[in-house]
Order: C-alpha cells, then structure tokens, then sequence
C-alpha cells in the first residue's frame, strides 16, 4: 500500500537548529528498542537532547529524575538498560550517547504481538 504523504501544518516545519542533535534511525530499523523499556529511552531521549558535539552531558541522576518523573531507583535501571544495550556509558559524573554497532539480539526482551504495528513498505522514492 503505497501512502501519499504530504506536509502536516506546514507552518511549524521544522529547522535544523543551532545546537542539533538526531536520534539515529537505525534505533528502530535494527531493533534497539526491544533492549530496553520506555522509561530507559525517555533516558535516552534527554540524553541525546542535552549532550555536546561528542554526546556528553553529565545531568545529575536527581535532575535527570525530577526532568523523567522518575525515582533515583528507576533512573539507575533506566541507565543499567541503555548501558546493557550499548548505546550509552556512564562513568559518574558523566553520560556519553554512543555510536550505534551492529544490530543487537534481544531474546530476553521481547514486544507482544498486540504492540507490534504491522509493517509499512516505503516506495522506491521514500527510501531515497
């Protein structure tokens, strides 16, 4: 099924701003998101917002907390997730959003099939 696409309240567009981070695709294409739960990529989310032109950022686990809605004790599984999955280090006081590697497995971890929306197959020009 091919979708027509067009642009959704053109006038909020977005611009790549000054101070610019991007969440890589390949979190989702290569099935980084079953590694850990939602609260660990809400973590991640902030992480990659915050960091500098390496991915460093070094939030306090209190702050980082109060910005999540999240107990000191979430935020240290939280952490422990994304540490596990590869896609950050932390060494206190520091974080550091890391390059992706090659895809991971996660057989522990899996999505219920009520979760998993069912594919969309992008055109030949949307893959471009």
């Amino acid at each position: 099924m091919l979708i027509a696409k067009r642009i959704l309240q053109a006038e909020r567009l977005r611009r790549v701003p000054p101070h610019f981070s991007w969440i890589d695709h390949r979190l989702v294409r290569e099935d980084y998101l079953r590694g850990a739960d939602a609260k660990a990529w809400a973590l991640y989310l902030v992480l990659v917002t915050v960091g500098d032109e390496h991915g460093l950022s070094y939030y306090g686990d209190g702050t980082l907390g109060r910005m999540l809605a999240l107990t000191d004790a979430e935020v240290a599984a939280a952490r422990a997730q994304l540490v596990a999955a590869g896609v950050i280090a932390h060494e206190t006081p520091l974080y550091r959003v890391l390059s992706l590697q090659a895809p991971p497995s996660h057989p522990a971890r899996s999505i219920p099939p009520a979760a998993s929306p069912p594919p969309v197959r992008a055109s030949r020009e949307e893959r471009r």
